[in-house]
């Protein structure tokens, strides 16, 4: 995987952990040995589970995070911090421990999505890009997740970069990749992580000619019979018989951008019977979200192509990560939890291992969490944290077909509710065991 993102990653940060860093050198604390745990406190309304993706990108981003010579000079232009933190901050390396849920594994309500062990220093200054990076792309991933069951192993083409910011566009394609997407019509996302790319026309070539017929046939001559060609310009039947008159039975598909799809697909379908052209698939666009790929499970459609929906995370553009320190060394050099109690803002303190208990038959039924020491395996069941940093070192890269390959085998796990489109708890409860407080209100009972 290449990335031709800006060399250093140092200054996609809040300024306020610069200044908690300068603090903390000044005070001694800096040094503390400190876990800092990302997770979801709830699921986005409406969903039984959500999807982890950002993780390599967040690796790649961790290995620029430097503090070069005109980073160190903005910050001091700015005032930004003082002389000796900028001295330490130009020596910066992360150098402490992170594990984590791979690209595309399941997650839950708690479930401890990033572990990052490390001195204060080192840590706290990771936050904003560690949240940036996996709460965007591990929202468009959720929603895609949604999308390809829904799709029910009908291809889905990524195509929403012309509605988001265009590196958000490029990550979009990633994420959706992971979650199951066969394609993309981003052209840097196909260079930079090797994603098939995909494409044919839009509305304008056909307008740009004098008569939809001669578009169909540049078009046709230019990229061969296989071609996709978009018949709703005018009258979609007559674009459809011209097309075949063009072709015969070897046009590849036709695309559907409006109307009512269902119908739409279905008189489309027996036109291309009758025209002898049985094999050539129907593909429709429009504003696709996981709800009308649903409704359209029972049309003749072959494939999806889905912008919008996809690259806002389907009306959650965030998982609402949060990244909270939750052990700390104390002055006697022991570990010890810390949580926040603020109302609606709880955190369990104590570092976190997780694993996913299944049943006999291989079906999820527990997301447990191990507070302070690791869950007991039953036999059935599956740890879930992997080695992502060791001493500094990045260890675990994945590429984007292991992580679509992962992805479908642990959504396979879920029980069939998962798929629901409606309101409901998650797919599986939450529960923690060991050292905690339990009258804690973000308590394992909570989400069961």
């Amino acid at each position: 995987m290449t990335d031709t993102a800006p060399h250093s990653t140092a200054l996609l940060t809040d300024h306020y952990e610069l200044t908690m860093l300068q603090a903390s050198l000044a005070d001694g604390t800096a040094q503390r040995r400190s876990v800092f745990e990302l997770f979801a406190r709830r699921l986005p309304d409406g969903r039984r589970y959500g999807v982890v993706a950002g993780v390599n990108r967040l690796l790649d981003a961790l290995e620029r995070f430097r503090f070069d010579e005109q980073t160190i000079a903005f910050l001091a232009d700015r005032g930004v911090v003082d002389q000796a933190t900028r001295d330490w901050l130009a020596d910066y390396r992360f150098t402490g421990d992170i594990s984590g849920y791979a690209d595309g594994e399941i997650f839950f309500p708690g479930s401890p999505v990033l572990v990052v062990e490390s001195s204060f220093s080192e840590a706290v200054l990771l936050e904003t890009v560690f949240l940036s990076t996996l709460n965007h792309d591990s929202a468009v991933a959720s929603a895609a997740s949604r999308m390809t069951w829904w799709a029910g192993g009908r291809p889905c083409i990524e195509m929403g970069s012309r509605r988001t910011h265009e590196e958000a566009a490029v990550a979009s394609a990633l994420a959706a990749y992971i979650a199951g997407f066969t394609a993309t019509s981003n052209l840097e996302a196909a260079r930079r992580f090797g994603i098939p790319s995909t494409g044919t026309a839009a509305h304008s070539f056909t307008l740009l000619h004098d008569r939809e017929r001669d578009a169909f046939r540049s078009q046709v001559d230019a990229l061969g019979k296989g071609t996709t060609l978009l018949v709703d310009t005018y009258d979609v039947a007559e674009a459809v018989r011209t097309a075949i008159e063009l072709t015969g039975p070897e046009l590849g598909a036709v695309r559907l951008d409006s109307g009512d799809l269902p119908s739409l697909a279905g008189q489309v379908r027996e036109l291309l019977d009758s025209l002898g052209a049985a094999k050539t698939r129907i593909i429709v666009t429009s504003d696709l979200d996981e709800y009308q790929i649903a409704a359209l499970a029972p049309a003749p459609v072959d494939g999806y192509g889905v912008g919008t929906s996809l690259v806002t995370g389907s009306g959650y553009p965030t998982c609402g990560f949060v990244y909270k320190l939750v052990a700390r060394e104390d002055e006697s050099g022991t570990l010890v939890p810390v949580a926040k109690k603020s109302p609606d803002k709880i955190s369990i303190g104590g570092r976190k291992w997780a694993l996913r208990r299944r049943t006999p038959a291989g079906v999820a039924e527990l997301e447990l969490i191990g507070v302070g020491e690791q869950p007991v395996d039953d036999g059935d069941d599956r740890l879930l944290l992997k080695q992502l940093v060791e001493a500094g070192k990045i260890v675990g890269r994945t590429t984007p077909e292991e992580s679509q390959a992962f992805h479908q085998k642990v959504r396979d796990e879920l029980p069939r509710s998962a798929s629901q489109l409606s309101r409901g708890e998650p797919a599986i409860p939450t529960e923690y065991e060991g050292d905690y407080d339990a009258r804690n209100p973000f308590h394992p009972r909570s989400h069961t």
